[in-house]
This record gives structure tokens, C-alpha cells and sequence, in this order.
């Protein structure tokens, strides 16, 4: 059974929790994101597999996921993008915030309520994809993903819709 870092507004730890109970009462947990661009400024998005317990089939940033208890949050940032994405590569955290928002499950909705670290790599080359985190991937120039949230909101995270453009301005103009 997974765990997840329960915490406060100030990310001070205060328990743990079972993942999907978190997500189903809406307690406000430790996360993580990641952007992996390339030397190109394109970014790595990947499309989450359709059986993910939550926004399945969606396109998103590079990986999510959430750190485990008593472990470094950068060392699991690292491991989860090499786990999902067969990626390894050197991770910066840019800002963190926190983030409330009703997600469609398999089953109804779940709330993510998360302590959010976002983080930021750069990597050339093609990812290899877990299947069961990853159904698909690309790499895309920021200007065109923004423009497609704009068409089609419905298709990306409701996360990754709030943090896209604030991450691009943490990177140099390509």
C-alpha cells in the first residue's frame, strides 16, 4: 500500500497517509513535478496511461509522482523520472506551491489537494517509457503545447495546466 507525506502550508510534515485515501478525503500532501526540456527548449510531455487510478489517457509534464516517506525528495524526483521515463538526468527545483483541484478516477472524482515541488532537467534523447505509468510521449515546443491548452484544455492535467507557463519562465529563451 502506498504512503503519501501528509503536511501543512508550510510543507511541515505531519503524517502519513494511504495514496488513494488522501486523495479520496482531500488531504493536503507532498508532490512532486517534473519539466524535462532539451537543448532545443522543447519539453518532454508525457500522455498518462488510460489504467492510472486518476486523469488517465491525459497529457502532462515529464513525470509526477509523490515521494516517499523518510526519504530525500530531489533522490525520489530522480528515481521516479528514471522509473516512468528511463531517464536520468540532473533535477533543479524551481518554485513550489499548492495546489487544490477535483480529478476524474476511475470511479467518480478524487481531490488533489498537494504541496507541490516542481522541478526542472534538461536531457537529449529519446525517454524510454514505463507502460504502466506512460502511453506516450513527445517532445513539443512550449508556443505549441500552450496553444493546444488553449483549444483543448480537456486534454491535459489540471496541474500541469496550472503550473505550464510559470515553469517557462524559469528557463533561458531558446
Amino acid at each position: 500500500m502506498t504512503k503519501v507525506i501528509l503536511v501543512d502550508e508550510r510543507d511541515k510534515e505531519i503524517g502519513v497517509e494511504e495514496k488513494l485515501k488522501a486523495h479520496i478525503e482531500g488531504k493536503l500532501h507532498r508532490c512532486f513535478s517534473i519539466f524535462v526540456f532539451n537543448s532545443q527548449g522543447e519539453l518532454l510531455l508525457q500522455k498518462r496511461t488510460k489504467t492510472k487510478y486518476h486523469s488517465g489517457g491525459l497529457w502532462s509534464n515529464t513525470c509526477c509522482s509523490h515521494p516517499e516517506p523518510n526519504r530525500n525528495l530531489k533522490e525520489e524526483a530522480k528515481r521516479r523520472l528514471k522509473e516512468e521515463m528511463g531517464i536520468d538526468c540532473d533535477l533543479k527545483e524551481v518554485f513550489s506551491f499548492i495546489y487544490q483541484a477535483k480529478v476524474k478516477a476511475k470511479k467518480g472524482y478524487l481531490t488533489e489537494y498537494e504541496f507541490d515541488h516542481v522541478f526542472v532537467g534538461k536531457f537529449d534523447g529519446n525517454p524510454k517509457i514505463n507502460p504502466e505509468e506512460a502511453e506516450d510521449w513527445k517532445w513539443e515546443k512550449p508556443d505549441k503545447t500552450k496553444k493546444d491548452i488553449e483549444e483543448n484544455p480537456e486534454k491535459y492535467t489540471s496541474w500541469f495546466k496550472m503550473i505550464f507557463e510559470r515553469v517557462l519562465k524559469t528557463q533561458p529563451k531558446y
